[in-house]
């Protein structure tokens, strides 16, 4: 089997059709749309057309486009440029679950004296508009709350939104990453102010995206220069790549049997016992599920499934002994024993040959994982819960060359067994010579008896 790429949440390949329309833009038209010649001018042309193409597509005016580097920009641009020109308004409203480039900037202007609220989510993940109400204040700036969420895909009622904060005369930005060309939108008919676009999430090329900024809605620039972008952004503007972004932007894609793929793989892997559904199917986007499968490690689950050639993600992390759990679950009050061992899967259409690989191979693994875990009781399960991890390795010399947690402390991470010292080393980021050779001499000091 081929590999299987199910993390198009975090980037997409570039669709061949945007690398052709890419091409000439390397070689023949390569000039600097600011330039004064004619070709340049061709070429400025041609920037302007992809303006005007992608405003429509949200239904915004060309001049409201600002071509950014992606989504991190963009939310920066958005939420950093309407503060500096906004002195006397010191409140803003995030959502718990918003992208870290939006949590961040929020938690920076919180040190510096800024106050700001975070909007609580229901079960579903489902951002409550009447808390958004009860929340502004007369010094309230903007709203800030996504279109669809990235680790589970749950769609946001913008429209409400928008119009609560048009009503109160608050500022609105939504990061729309996950959602452009995907779902429909309108800025006007849905009141947005503010909203970001990556073109790397949309099989268009990485270093390129845009920010709408509402005509009439004055935000100051991050960075000086020659002020290229309406003068709310300096640079050289990257041609190939705002092509690529237009080209992707005009992509048909069909939905409806993405859906369908979505709806069969989470009907199959809800079979396995002890696995739940952390997205909405009422409520989410066809190609992003969040599924938990209990008694294990959501990581030891990701580095079993590449050895199978299956690429999919998890929003919680092992680094140094420590979990950082998915901030996105925690606010909607999921366990944390679900959180641990959740996994993202964001597909484009699958095949029904590729499903039932998919399937065939996360069950294998979580029943195997599970033979070892210490968080999953079963007569089989030969590690017991309360087990440490130096006991084990008493128990077990040979567990050295196999735990995926070792040099780390990290008993959770133990379950993946990885073949190789040099696999569980490289799982957590590490030199697999280091750890080698600090297992050997741990070994060692133990035969010495010391």
């Amino acid at each position: 089997m081929k590999k299987i790429y199910l993390d198009n949440a975090a980037t997409s390949p570039v669709d061949t059709a945007v690398v052709r329309e890419m091409n000439s833009y390397f070689r023949q038209d390569y000039f600097n749309p600011s330039a004064k010649y004619s070709d340049a001018e061709d070429t400025l042309k041609v920037v302007e057309a992809v303006r005007a193409t992608i405003g429509a597509k949200i239904g915004a005016k060309a001049k409201e486009i600002i071509f950014t580097s992606g989504g991190t920009e963009g939310n920066n641009l958005a939420i950093q440029g309407l503060i500096r020109v906004n002195p006397t308004k010191k409140h803003m409203i995030v959502s718990q679950i918003e992208h870290p480039s939006v949590l961040e900037i929020a938690k920076e202007f919180e040190k510096q004296g800024f106050e700001v609220d975070y909007v609580r989510v229901d079960e579903n993940g489902v951002v409550d508009v009447e808390a958004i109400s009860g929340l502004i204040r007369k010094d309230t700036l903007l709203v800030c709350v996504m279109h669809v969420n990235n680790e589970t895909g749950v769609i946001q009622p913008i429209e409400k939104i928008g119009k609560l904060c048009r009503e109160k005369e608050v500022y609105f930005h939504t990061d729309a990453v996950q959602s452009f060309a995907k779902i429909p939108i309108d800025v006007t008919k849905q009141k947005i102010d503010l909203l970001t676009v990556s073109g790397h999430k949309i099989n268009g090329p990485k270093g390129v995206g845009f920010l709408y900024v509402r005509e009439g809605v004055k935000i100051s620039p991050l960075m000086f220069g020659g002020g290229q972008e309406n003068k709310l952004r300096s640079g050289t503007l990257n041609v190939s790549g705002i092509v690529g972004l237009g080209k992707a932007a005009e992509i048909k894609r069909n939905y409806e049997k993405v859906r369908e793929s979505r709806d069969l793989l989470v009907a199959q892997l809800l079979e396995i016992a002890g696995s739940r559904l952390n997205s909405s199917l009422e409520f989410g986007t066809s190609n992003i599920i969040n599924i938990s499968f209990k008694g294990i490690e959501a990581e030891a689950l990701l580095f079993k499934l590449d050895k199978a050639r299956i690429m999919v993600s998890t929003g919680s992390a092992c680094s140094s002994g420590k979990v950082d759990v998915s901030h996105v679950l925690e606010a909607m009050k999921v366990s944390e024993d679900y959180i641990r061992c959740a996994i993202r899967f964001s597909f484009d259409e699958l095949s029904r040959k590729e499903i039932d690989y998919i399937v065939k191979h996360v069950k294998s693994s979580v029943e195997k994982l599970r033979e070892l875990s210490p968080f999953f009781e079963e007569e089989n399960n030969r590690i017991s819960k309360d087990m440490t991890f130096a006991e084990l390795i008493e128990e077990d010399p040979e567990a050295l060359g196999k735990l995926s947690g070792m040099g780390l402390g990290c008993g959770g991470c133990m379950m993946a067994q990885m073949e190789t010292i040099e696999e569980g080393a490289m799982a957590h980021g590490l030199d697999p010579k280091m750890v080698l050779e600090e297992l050997q001499t741990k070994k060692g000091e133990k035969s010495n008896g010391k």
